[in-house]
């Protein structure tokens, strides 16, 4: 039996004080009102004015301050006023998504070994549970701030707004999907039925190491089976709902795999990362170098899968060219260049180049390594997929968003490892259990 450690525990409970604190500044250093917005943009301006004036001729110093005051004016200004109220909101939302659809994904890969019946990741079943321990702890959390978006807490989805509806006529298209009852019903269903499955699955797991037949895992083995077609197109409406609707102007058909290979590459990551933490500290003794080489080649594979579809998406869309498609990806290029070309590097060349060796992948420093900079890489990549849409250019990476991160892994850790504390490390009910623990590559 795993033995949750108090100073992990205590870990757990000061990121959450500390994350809980740098949210709550968040929200509150944002501007209070349109006026200190005026403000900020004048003083900015004013301070690009003097170095203009330092440089340049007075003639040239006027012509900035004509444009200054053209940018300054009541509507840019209560423009930037949204996008900064925005700002603490959509950093604890890619925080949320991000631990949420860790653990998701990580239910549809167990789901996926139980499905097809796999014989080497048996030892590894616990590991998996308790990482989608967390998911009905987060399914909540994502639901609240769902309703309280709803709400017009924030601005986060556009649609959500009558005004703005009342304008556009491209949105009242979509206004027979995009409305907010709709939208918390489909929530509340895809979150009911992946929740259903887990705890479904977790009781028939721990009811087979009892049982004298096969009764528990003949039922799991079906229900596997139902549940993989329910998340595939549950996890594609999701991402359409809670990401793309934050562009209701554009859409992908692509974009529901996208999302998908995102997930499924951080959740492998998640596992390596836990099994490694865990063997180190003298448990999962039956956990042998090749299980941790299998994953390894997961995170070196989905990398790849991952690549395969961002290139496929932009590529398409900025060579065809289409206004309406191609706004979606100017945005982010100009705007977000860094984060958007930089998770290329942590997402893809970073995995290609490590772990394309055999032999490193048996090497668990490298693999905690790659696997540390992968989930960089994927925050980066949940990041860039909302904060253009909701912060616009006012974006940056400050006290919101490492709290938000700080928060959120403090209740992730705690659920997970206090999962981790309640059974056996070992499913030892499960018929392929021997072929586990003998598995080598």
């Amino acid at each position: 039996m795993y033995t949750f450690s108090s100073k992990l525990k205590t870990f757990s409970f000061a990121l959450m004080i500390v994350g809980l604190l740098g949210v709550a500044y968040g929200f509150f250093s944002t501007p209070s009102s349109v006026e200190d917005v005026k403000v900020m943009l004048q003083e900015t301006h004013d301070a690009h004015g003097e170095v203009a004036v330092t440089h340049e001729n007075n003639a040239h110093a006027s012509e900035n301050a004509v444009h200054e005051t053209t940018h300054s004016d009541d509507a840019h200004a209560e423009h930037v006023f949204h996008l900064l109220k925005n700002k603490p909101w959509s950093a604890l939302y890619v925080a949320l998504f991000f631990f949420f659809m860790i653990s998701l994904a990580t239910l549809a890969f167990y789901a996926i070994q139980h499905a097809s019946q796999a014989g080497w990741p048996v030892v590894l079943f616990r590991v998996m549970e308790a990482i989608t321990a967390y998911l009905p702890i987060g399914a909540i959390l994502l639901f609240v701030f769902f309703v309280l978006s709803s709400l017009h807490m924030n601005h986060l989805f556009t649609w959500m707004d009558p005004e703005v509806v009342a304008h556009d006529e491209l949105i009242q298209n979509k206004s027979g999907y995009l409305n907010v009852p709709f939208f918390l019903i489909r929530a509340a269903i895809y979150m009911a039925g992946w929740i259903w499955y887990r705890q479904y699955s977790r009781k028939l797991t721990l009811a087979q190491d009892n049982a004298s037949d096969l009764s528990n895992y003949t039922k799991l083995f079906k229900s596997s089976a139902a549940f993989l077609v329910f998340f595939l197109v549950t996890e594609s409406m999701m991402s359409w709902d809670w990401i793309m609707s934050l562009d209701p102007h554009w859409f992908s058909t692509l974009f529901g795999w996208y999302v998908f290979a995102s997930m499924i590459v951080s959740a492998i990551t998640t596992i390596a990362l836990i099994s490694i933490y865990l063997k180190g500290k003298g448990y999962l003794e039956f956990v042998n170098d090749s299980h941790l080489h299998d994953l390894a080649k997961f995170m070196f594979g989905f990398s790849i899968f991952w690549t395969y579809l961002w290139f496929s998406q932009f590529m398409l869309i900025w060579y065809a060219n289409i206004p309406e498609e191609v706004t979606y990806f100017v945005s982010r290029f100009n705007e977000y260049k860094i984060p958007f070309l930089g998770m290329l590097v942590l997402n893809f060349v970073f995995p290609l180049l490590v772990l394309m060796n055999s032999d490193y992948k048996r090497v668990n420093w490298f693999i905690v390594c790659t696997g540390i900079v992968i989930l960089i890489g994927h925050y980066v990549d949940i990041y860039v997929m909302i904060m253009p849409a909701t912060v616009g250019d006012q974006w940056s990476f400050g006290v919101s968003e490492l709290s938000s991160i700080l928060l959120i892994l403090g209740i992730f850790i705690y659920v997970v490892f206090t999962a981790l504390s309640k059974v056996p490390l070992l499913s030892k009910g499960n018929p392929f259990i021997k072929e586990s623990e003998d598995f080598h590559y």
